[in-house]
This record gives structure tokens, sequence and C-alpha cells, in this order.
């Protein structure tokens, strides 16, 4: 069963921002997301393991959302995208049940609750394709990023010092967050998030 017969796309969501559309991520949205990813900042870009705003990178993200390898759930505010929340599993892999989950959301938006929202309807994506586990990673000085995972349920697991390097060559730390899908089941349900659970 493919990922959007699972979820229903699109979803929409009122937030304090204003009305958000979330739709699965396809080869028709490459330039609206490139032009995304290159209003972000770039220290939001740190922590995931490619840089997006780049468009090589972003076509090769596309090849692997055609083959089934990633899921890329984007926050329409009309035409323009305002949030993207990845979840990249390998089958193939010594963790085919655990799925990485990589969440950027777009300045104009933040504390608006569409990182929130985002956040909450990735994973319940994620449970949704039946990972067993969830993992999440930013860099240290993302608080408010850490603290929606924490408010999840999702518990710090490893600090990875300078890990990533930025443009002016400058080192950072990473935090790697952690939760078993049954903690997240649980916690999404706590929270009244619909159709949380696949049943």
């Amino acid at each position: 069963m493919s990922n959007s017969e699972r979820r229903s796309y699109p979803q929409k969501v009122t937030t304090e921002a204003g009305p958000i559309e979330f739709r699965l991520m396809g080869a028709a949205d490459e330039a609206a997301v490139l032009a995304f990813a290159r209003e972000l900042p770039v220290h939001d870009l740190l922590f995931l393991p490619r840089n997006i705003s780049e468009p090589k990178v972003l076509t090769a993200w596309v090849r692997e959302i055609e083959r089934g390898t990633i899921t890329s759930l984007l926050a329409w505010k009309g035409d323009k995208v305002v949030g993207c929340g990845t979840i990249v599993c390998d089958v193939h892999s010594w963790s085919p049940h655990v799925g990485g989950i990589r969440m950027v959301v777009s300045t104009d938006v933040r504390g608006l609750g569409v990182g929130r929202a985002l956040t909450q309807e990735t994973f319940a994506l994620a449970l949704s394709m039946g990972l067993e586990k969830l993992v999440a990673q930013m860099t240290v000085d993302q608080t408010g990023a850490i603290a929606i995972f924490e408010g999840l349920g999702f518990k710090a697991e490893a600090l990875l010092r300078d890990h990533v390097r930025d443009r002016d060559g400058g080192l950072h730390d990473i935090v790697v967050l952690g939760h078993n899908v049954a903690q997240v089941r649980a916690k999404l349900e706590a929270y009244g998030v619909p159709g949380a659970v696949g049943a």
C-alpha cells in the first residue's frame, strides 16, 4: 500500500498563520521547494545531510521520492511552500524499521503553529508506514524544534560534537532525538491528532 493510500492528501489545517494545506511532494513541486529552501537561513540547513538549496540536490531528492525511499509532506500557504516534513527509510539497510524525520519551516510562519501541525502530521504519516522507531536530528541551538519533538515524547539519544561544518568553516553540534512508535502513538492520540494510528 502506498503512503497516499494510508493517509489522505491534500489536507487543510488552520493555524495562526492562516489556512495551510499539506500535500505530498512530487516532481512538479521542485521549483517551489527550491524557492522555499533558498529563503531559509543557512543555519537551518545544517542539520540536513545535504544542502537542499542546490538544484542538483533537489533533483536527486525527487528521484528518491519516486523510488519510495523518501516521503515528503509540503505545507503550502497559498501558492508558496512554507514547510517540509520528510521521512527517510531504507528498507535494504539493517534498520528498515527506523524512519528519519526531517523538518524545515519558513521563518515567515514560525511560532504560528505551522511547524507543530506539520510535525504532528509527518509523525502520523510515519506511523501509517509501519515504522517502529522515529529519529530526528538538529543543531543544539534549535530549541523550538527540540521542544516540539520533546513535547511528543522524544528523548535525546546522542550528541554529535562538531558534526557539521557551515559555509564559513564553523563547526556545530548535532543532537539526535529518538522515540519508539508505541509511545509516539500514545502521545499523538493524547493530543487528539485524528487518524494518527493506522487501522
